[in-house]
């Protein structure tokens, strides 16, 4: 038993959790929810720089998913960082955290037989690697959203480049932090030269071909 000192914030000992926690067997399971939703579980990882198109490819994937009547969920990097990631920043290390704790969140809705969307620019090789072994190759789609810096550049939605290019924000991805390309993902899409309808129905048909909705 952990005991407390009367003093505002000592304790005397903390938990042993590597050795005092357990899996707790459930009696429902993800095949269970497999059967009463209709359609198999998946994790669509979307990747790309920031301004690529990722957040409008996920939402308009997500209407229409959700119309064709797939349980979904839509985690998007900014919101996540709004709550779940709000102390975590834009080093490296900070930017590993954040997708490993994506990475589980994803499994967990996974599991419970959900179709769930990753909007996150991931910029590095490895983490995205990490969450495919963590959900399982067969679940993982690796969405690569392919827009030149460029054209990022000119977009700035959120007019983070323009801060960026001026010195204001540091650890930016394309700028001074890199972004490494993956090198074999399920789905590469040129938001330059496809309109995002377009990419959604082509999402559609490689969800349809994996037969993750029917």
């Amino acid at each position: 038993m952990q005991r407390v000192d009367s003093r505002p914030g000592l304790i005397d000992f903390g938990l042993r959790r590597a050795s005092n926690v357990h899996r707790q067997h459930v009696l429902i399971d993800q095949a269970a929810r497999v059967q009463l939703n209709g359609h198999r579980p998946a994790v669509l990882w979307l990747t790309g720089l920031s301004g690529s198109g990722k957040s409008t490819i996920a939402n308009l994937l997500e209407r229409e998913l959700h119309a064709l009547g797939a349980h979904t969920y839509l985690l998007d990097g900014d919101n996540l960082r709004h709550g779940l990631n709000r102390d975590l920043g834009f080093t490296d290390a900070d930017r590993v955290e954040n997708i490993r704790r994506a990475g589980e969140v994803a499994k967990l809705l996974m599991d419970a037989g959900t179709v769930v969307l990753c909007s996150f620019i991931s910029p590095f090789r490895a983490e995205r690697h990490l969450v495919r072994e963590l959900v399982g190759s067969e679940e993982f789609i690796e969405v690569f959203i392919d827009t030149p810096i460029e054209e990022c550049i000119r977009r700035d939605p959120k007019g983070l480049y323009a801060r960026a290019l001026a010195g204001q924000i540091s650890n930016f991805t394309g700028i001074d932090s890199p972004y490494e390309r993956p090198e074999n993902p399920e789905i590469i899409v040129q938001t330059a030269e496809e309109a995002p309808e377009q990419t959604v129905q082509r999402i559609i048909h490689v969800l349809k071909v994996r037969n993750v909705i029917p």
